[in-house]
């Protein structure tokens, strides 16, 4: 039988928050896309996500059209705490750069977008397999893939694009690209548990014993981590082993204490700093973790797919809709240069909270007095809380 094909304007393999959002923005600027995933629906929605959203996240959201559920039922945080020496110390976000961030799950993120592809007639097919590019470089580059009912499908577009996550296919498409890595000596130890808030907001401890991060889920819902070695095994950790660990890690002179509760779920986040470049090649763009990771410390991997489609959809438009094809020489500079300042402090916040094997009494006295030139200068905390919050979209 002769596989059916579609024509379309744009294909992009990966319907995750970066894949929807593009086809959504290109939607509004009256550009055809078909979005496929490995992953079905329910899938992606049962994958819990921690999410902290930037101020322009949330703007893209609410101004683009997709929904205003991040304001009804999202929390708006106006800063952060960083907690060492047992004291906390609070970086006021509002005060500093006059922003805030909102605390919305990333499952949240994608149910929103999965929703306005639906309500606008979008063509996403989930649950797709044996999922391939070809022809990256004609003309009429394709998208090969079986649908969810074992059908082969062609989709035939003007440019692809690969937002297939960080284990991405369509990565391995671009054959000149370089690559960059930064691994790391240890992982996060993630609790989902039933209790009430601990904290207002997020608080993010350097202590002894390693890196713990106190956030929140929902009023009755929290999810809180601690560094370990990245061969951590789950089993090994009882409820009692882990409600102690993290009450010593945030101990202090000042009595704080965790709310503790039943836990939902456990697991290990291994992690590392990730970036390919280009971004293109041929008619294929790269957009979100197909083209870089960052540590979670800094709250930038939804943050920075994002921003990435953000770019892209205006490239597009200009390829697709005004006839400037020379607007794709730009997409990689104007990605990475956003990218590389998310890297940066990323892995700025990931060595100043972590605690190290190797590291000597030397290291953890400079790291100490990182933390207090930090919270003790107004303009240092600034620019944290630029950073954290967003940097400005030109």
């Amino acid at each position: 039988m002769t596989r059916p094909v579609t024509r379309t304007q744009v294909g992009i393999v990966g319907a995750g928050p970066a894949g929807l959002m593009l086809a959504h923005l290109l939607h509004r600027a009256g550009v055809d896309s078909v979005a496929v995933d490995s992953r079905s629906r329910t899938e992606i929605e049962q994958t819990h996500r921690a999410g902290i959203l930037e101020r322009d996240s949330v703007r893209l959201l609410v101004d683009s059209g997709v929904s205003d559920r991040v304001l009804r039922e999202g929390y708006q945080h106006e800063g952060i705490a960083l907690r060492f020496n047992g004291v906390s110390h609070r970086i006021d976000f509002e005060k500093l750069v006059g922003s805030s961030v909102w605390l919305y799950p990333q499952t949240d993120v994608f149910m929103d977008l999965a929703d306005a592809r639906a309500r606008d007639g979008g063509d996403v097919r989930f649950g797709v397999t044996d999922t391939r590019v070809v022809d990256t470089t004609g003309d009429r580059p394709g998208i090969l893939c079986t649908d969810a009912d074992g059908l082969e499908q062609e989709i035939r577009c003007d440019i692809l694009v690969g937002a297939d996550g960080s284990r991405s296919m369509t990565r391995h498409e671009i054959p000149d690209r370089r690559q960059y890595y930064r691994e790391y000596p240890f992982a996060w130890f993630g609790i989902l548990c039933e209790a009430p808030p601990s904290a207002p907001e997020l608080i993010y401890t350097r202590s002894e014993r390693g890196f713990a991060l106190i956030s929140q889920r929902t009023d009755a819902i929290q999810r809180m981590y601690f560094q370990c070695p990245p061969d951590e095994q789950v089993e090994d950790w009882s409820s009692d082993r882990i409600w102690e660990e993290l009450q010593s890690r945030v101990a202090g002179e000042d009595g704080f204490q965790l709310k503790e509760g039943r836990i939902l779920e456990k697991s290990v986040l291994p992690f590392r700093s990730f970036v390919c470049e280009p971004m293109r090649y041929g008619n294929l763009l790269l957009a979100g973790d197909a083209a870089h990771t960052v540590p979670p410390t800094g709250a930038k991997g939804l943050n920075l797919a994002l921003a990435d489609v953000r770019v892209l959809a205006e490239v597009l438009q200009q390829v697709i809709v005004e006839g400037r094809r020379e607007a794709l020489d730009d997409y990689t500079s104007r990605a990475l240069n956003r990218v590389w300042k998310a890297q940066h402090f990323s892995y700025w916040m990931t060595t100043m909270l972590h605690a190290s094997d190797d590291a000597g009494e030397f290291d953890v006295r400079r790291q100490l007095g990182e933390l207090e030139t930090l919270t003790g200068s107004e303009h240092g905390a600034a620019y944290l809380a630029e950073a954290y919050t967003g940097w400005p979209h030109g």
